[in-house]
C-alpha cells in the first residue's frame, strides 16, 4: 500500500474506533485521525510480531481494516486514560480547593 492509502486507512479506522469507544470525546477530529493513522501502523506491527500474520494484504482486505481499527481503538483508549488522569489531577491542584469546598461555595 502507498502512503496515501495508509493515511486514508488510518483516518477512517480512527473515526470508526472513536465511534466504537463509549464515553465523552475530548479530542478533536485531527487528533482522532492522527491516532487512527498511528493505530493502523501499530495494529499492523503487532499482528505481524504477535501472530506472525501479515494482515496488511491490501487496502480492500477485511483483515487490514480489522487490524487498523483494533490498533486505533487501543491507542484511543490509552489516550483517554492518559488525558482523564491528567485532567483530574490538574483540576484539584489548580484551584487549591477540594470538590466539597467548591460545591458549598456555589450555593
Amino acid at each position: 500500500m502507498g502512503i496515501i492509502a495508509w493515511i486514508v486507512l488510518g483516518l477512517v479506522a480512527g473515526l470508526i474506533a472513536n465511534m466504537l469507544i463509549p464515553g465523552r470525546r475530548q479530542q478533536g477530529l485531527i487528533i482522532t485521525c492522527l491516532i487512527g493513522v498511528a493505530g493502523a501502523l501499530l495494529g499492523g506491527w503487532l499482528a505481524t510480531k504477535i501472530f506472525h500474520i501479515h494482515s496488511l494484504q491490501g487496502f480492500f482486505n477485511l483483515s487490514t481494516w480489522i487490524t487498523a481499527i483494533v490498533g486505533a481503538a487501543i491507542l484511543l483508549l490509552a489516550y483517554h486514560l492518559i488525558t482523564s488522569q491528567t485532567s483530574r489531577s490538574g483540576r484539584s491542584s489548580r484551584s487549591g480547593r477540594s470538590n466539597r469546598t467548591r460545591r458549598y461555595a456555589r450555593r
